[in-house]
Order: C-alpha cells, then structure tokens, then sequence
C-alpha cells in the first residue's frame, strides 16, 4: 500500500528541497539562541546550557550517525569516531541552536541546526560532509534536506569516514 504524505508535510518538505537547492543554507544572524555545550553525548546529540536556564538534550536535526550510547545496542561501526569528531567541534563551546518546525522530538529532546559560535559553522553538515553522519530527514523538520542529501552523496563518493571505514 503505497503511502501518501498529508498536503501540509509535503508543501514543508518540498519547501525545505527549494530552499535546499538554492543555497539558502544559514539562518538570519541573530536568529535561534544561545548556549554552552555541557556535555557530547554521542555523534549527534549533546548536553547544553542557555544562559540562566537549566541544562537540556539536543538532537542534530536531519542527520543520524552510529549508535553508540543507545540502550541495548550494540556500539557500532564508527560510533566513536564520530562522537570524537562531535567533541572536537563543540565540546566546552557556545553554539547556536536554530529550530525547524518542530521544536521538540518525542523523547522530549530539543531539536536544533547547530552552529558554532563566533565562526558560524554548520555542525550538522560539517558531520555529514566528512562522513561521520547520515541523512535523517523526519518531515516536517526537513530545511536543509537537500543540502544534506547532496553532502552525504559527496561523502559516500569520496569514501571519506563511515563510508569507508563500515560495511555499506
């Protein structure tokens, strides 16, 4: 049975495809907030503070990367390289949280586009383009699918991270 998204998801996916395609990658300056990077959790979820607020649990919008805290999993391949390479972006550092749609996932986790703070990089495409992330794309959070779709193709071509180093 072939199924068919409802028309307010797809106008938003098919918003976040334009957008996608036409660059449009980073939020107006000023937009999103604040906050301190507490704790990495793994590759794509980390502990922050927004100032004079308690600490929350960020999940990276639009990617997914190796298992490697998840109850009753096993840790797998490239786990901890990516959550290395998550450290090594913004362990101890402020970053910028900007929301989608969705403000919040169903584990009660704050959803977020993450960038750097002062230099503005994109953590979430930063792990994708160097192969330590997937795609994830869950509607109607979907702004820079595209963009990341066509990061990872980039990344599985030139063999870099997980595509090179764990079983396709």
């Amino acid at each position: 049975m072939r199924r068919v998204l409802p028309p307010v998801v797809a106008l938003a996916v098919l918003a976040g495809l334009v957008v996608g395609c036409l660059g449009g990658d980073d939020p107006a300056p000023g937009t999103g907030q604040t906050a301190r990077v507490v704790r990495v959790v793994d590759g794509d979820t980390i502990v922050v503070r927004r100032p004079g607020g308690p600490q929350e649990r960020v999940r990276y919008i639009g990617i997914d990367t190796p298992e490697s805290v998840k109850p009753d999993t096993p840790v797998q391949c490239f786990a901890e390289a990516a959550a290395s390479a998550n450290r090594r972006l913004v362990a101890g550092r402020t970053v910028r949280l900007v929301p989608d749609v969705e403000a919040r996932d169903r584990y009660g986790r704050t959803l977020a586009y993450v960038y750097r703070e002062p230099d503005g990089a994109f953590v979430n495409a930063a792990l994708v383009r160097d192969g330590y992330a997937r795609t994830l794309t869950i509607p109607p959070n979907v702004r820079y699918a595209a963009r990341f779709a066509q990061l990872a193709r980039d990344a599985r071509r030139a063999d870099r991270g997980l595509w090179k180093a764990c079983a396709r």
